[in-house]
């Protein structure tokens, strides 16, 4: 049977489009990989601001100490790897600054590390955060702990617009907080507590949400995690010794090293 002559137009039509348009239609090969090239890492508190207070510790040097070394397997086993600190020694980064160095830099990751404190002096273990608004009540006494730094800063009226750490009500702006990354954020806190109980054997409090200035700026997926407390005598042991840090460290290096190889290979 003879094909009528229209619908032998529209059928040529149909078999010449695709490979006239093949090379403007969007497949997988084409897109780029994503190849994580920038980590910011952030040493909590620093300078006149000494953060939690052990019976023999500070924990702006315990903070430093572990940030070093977490850098310092990264630039030896991830080459490809840029590492920006915030901070490489006992200066006063402001809060307002930390997240600008990781926007500024185009920063895939931002990883805050900080050391908690409690009145509960038997109350111990580690917790990763990631910015949100969940369970805020809970956590509201460490939110204001770490978010209290701005007020030793010059001219913080200007620089955080009014916002007033120790007031519940300044926190509703972090509910317009970005979505984006957060799926991200959750699987690299999940890991570093994973890691810190699996590997190193310590107790992981789990991950939590909080909002936190540095976690709520930054335009890239961010943690902050908590060591442990300096309150805890043993646990304040564990993190000024040598091992200690370079155990805790390693958690969080491999922790950005399995992150890294899921994200690229997605």
């Amino acid at each position: 049977m003879e094909i009528p002559k229209n619908k032998k137009i529209i059928l040529s039509l149909v078999l010449v489009i695709p490979f006239i348009f093949g090379g403007f239609i969007p497949n997988e090969t084409m897109m780029p990989a994503f190849r994580m090239k920038t980590i910011v890492l952030d040493a909590g508190h620093g300078g006149k601001d000494p953060g939690n207070l052990g019976s023999r510790s500070k924990e702006k040097n315990i903070n430093l100490a572990v940030t070093l070394l977490v850098g310092k397997y990264i630039e030896e086993y991830l080459p490809d790897v840029e590492v920006i600190y915030t901070r490489k020694d006992d200066s006063f980064p402001t809060l307002y600054e930390r997240p600008r160095i990781a926007n500024n830099n185009k920063a895939d990751l931002f990883v805050s590390i900080h050391s908690n404190s409690a009145a509960n002096r038997s109350a111990y273990g580690t917790e990763t955060f990631v910015m949100g608004t969940k369970h805020f009540d809970k956590n509201f006494d460490i939110v204001k702990r770490e978010n209290s730094v701005i007020l030793l800063e010059d001219n913080y009226e200007e620089n955080y617009e009014g916002f007033d750490p120790s007031s519940p009500e300044s926190y509703m702006l972090f509910n317009l907080a970005s979505k984006v990354n957060f799926e991200n954020s959750l699987s690299l806190a999940d890991q570093i507590e994973t890691q810190f109980k699996d590997r190193v054997g310590r107790k992981s409090r789990g991950v939590k949400q909080g909002p936190f200035y540095v976690l709520w700026t930054p335009s890239m997926p961010s943690v902050l995690v908590e060591l442990g407390f300096l309150s805890n005598s043993n646990e304040e042991r564990f993190l000024m010794s040598k091992q200690g840090q370079e155990y805790m460290a390693s958690a969080i290096f491999r922790s950005i090293r399995d992150y890294k190889n899921r994200i690229e290979s997605n």
